[in-house]
């Protein structure tokens, strides 16, 4: 309920934007979209990954999707 709070006070649109970058950082709760739409962090562009380098540890034994092809 309270989500739907937040889409008749910032609008559809802007509640979707939130809820995507909530799930883009892994913190898909209520508090992070609230704290999203305040900062009005829904109106930047998400920052795009390389999806080879997607959520691989920065370490020399992890040889990454490229070395099983």
């Amino acid at each position: 309920m309270g989500l739907l709070n937040h889409a008749r006070r910032y609008g559809k649109a802007r509640l979707e934007a939130a809820c995507e970058r909530a799930l883009a950082i892994h913190s898909p709760n209520y508090r992070s979209v609230s704290s999203i739409l305040k900062q009005g962090l829904d109106r930047q562009p998400l920052a795009e990954q390389d999806p080879d380098e997607r959520d691989l540890p920065l370490h020399a034994n992890v040889r990454g999707p490229g070395y099983y092809h």
